[in-house]
């Protein structure tokens, strides 16, 4: 009770801080005929990673459509907070802007925790950009219930599969038993590593170099480009190509912040919205690919692709875990999951 406490004090001040050091803000220029916009965009990665790349090309296309009116701060974790302290300064107006993934605020929208269950999405990467396109599960039944806790979503879209770097051999479920894997704070990504028998441990981000170092976990998992840029792979045996699940993260807005804005400003924010889902997967595969080479040509990690054989084993283990997800949130989250199989299935067979 007593950090719950101390961290909502620190939030609270926290957005003291930043509304009054940079209000919403609309101000006249010199002129007088035009308007301006200063705001804060974070996202819960550092300088150079996916997230940043993305938000970067965010701000640089608003910017350019907006002819110079709009200008707008970028925040990379720790600046202001860790991630789910970002996403609470976007509930609360201290942010215009924030990155919010899943695995971060399964507490807040426990329905987003669907993202975490392994195996759901398609192996291939164009069906999935489809889907986050035009899935009515995600852009409308899903993206309501963020708005019911005062995050309005303005985009779904993926850093890339998740691979598990480890101490030992995991290339079957039977191999987990035990394994101390680092998680996020989510419900469901424990869920779906104590399918298989594992010990899942939630670290801060910032701590699991560390915490592999010293042996405190075992494993962790990552798209390729963060566990090369956090480098990751120095203090592990091997990296398994399991691709059990997509880093799914969304591009989100304060909803008051949002409709307070003309209608032109308000177009402009979701037109660069959907024209960055291409270009977030494109990206997203650049940095993975390029991240899996600079890795092999920098240590001697053990590099292990699962064969159809593990794979459908792993898809038949996880299969608890997707009990748990309709148990955990009830008949709405069902219907998100159902509706969102489907339409995977329908893209799947075009």
């Amino acid at each position: 009770m007593k950090k719950l406490f101390l961290s909502s004090i620190s939030i609270l001040l926290i957005t003291i801080l930043l509304v009054g050091c940079g209000e919403n803000t609309t101000s006249p220029t010199a002129g007088g005929d035009q308007e301006t916009y200063n705001w804060r965009f974070a996202h819960e990665e550092n300088n150079g990673s996916i997230q940043d790349v993305y938000v970067k090309k965010f701000v640089e296309v608003l910017e350019e459509k907006s002819g110079g009116k709009i200008n707008i701060d970028i925040y990379p974790v720790g600046q202001i907070g860790d991630a789910t302290q970002q996403a609470e300064l976007l509930q609360n107006g201290g942010l215009e802007f924030a990155m919010v993934s899943p695995g971060n605020t399964g507490t807040i929208v426990p329905e987003n925790q669907l993202f975490s269950l392994h195996f759901l999405f398609s192996e291939n990467m164009d069906v999935n950009r489809e889907v986050f396109k035009t899935s009515k599960a995600l852009n409308e039944i899903l993206s309501d219930k963020y708005l019911e806790k005062n995050i309005q979503v303005l985009s779904y879209w993926t850093e890339g599969p998740m691979e598990w770097t480890t101490k030992n051999p995991v290339n079957t479920p039977e191999k987990w038993k035990g394994v101390k894997m680092r998680t996020m704070p989510s419900p469901m990504i424990v869920a779906s590593y104590e399918a298989y028998g594992a010990n899942p441990t939630p670290v801060p981000y910032m701590e699991v170099y560390s915490g592999l170092q010293l042996n405190m976990i075992e494993g962790q998992e990552n798209p390729i480009s963060a566990i090369q840029e956090m480098k990751f792979y120095e203090v592990q045996d091997y990296l398994t190509l399991g691709s059990s699940s997509l880093y799914v993260t969304c591009t989100c807005v304060n909803p008051e912040f949002f409709n307070g804005l003309p209608e032109d400003i308000q177009q402009m924010i979701l037109d660069t919205a959907d024209e960055l889902v291409d270009f977030s997967f494109e990206a997203q595969a650049d940095l993975n690919g390029g991240a899996l080479d600079l890795i092999k040509a920098d240590s001697d990690i053990e590099v292990v692709e699962l064969t159809k054989e593990e794979r459908a084993a792993f898809k038949e283990a996880s299969k608890s875990a997707y009990d748990k997800y309709i148990e955990m949130v009830g008949a709405d989250g069902e219907k998100i999951l159902n509706t969102l199989l489907e339409e995977i299935a329908a893209v799947e067979g075009k």
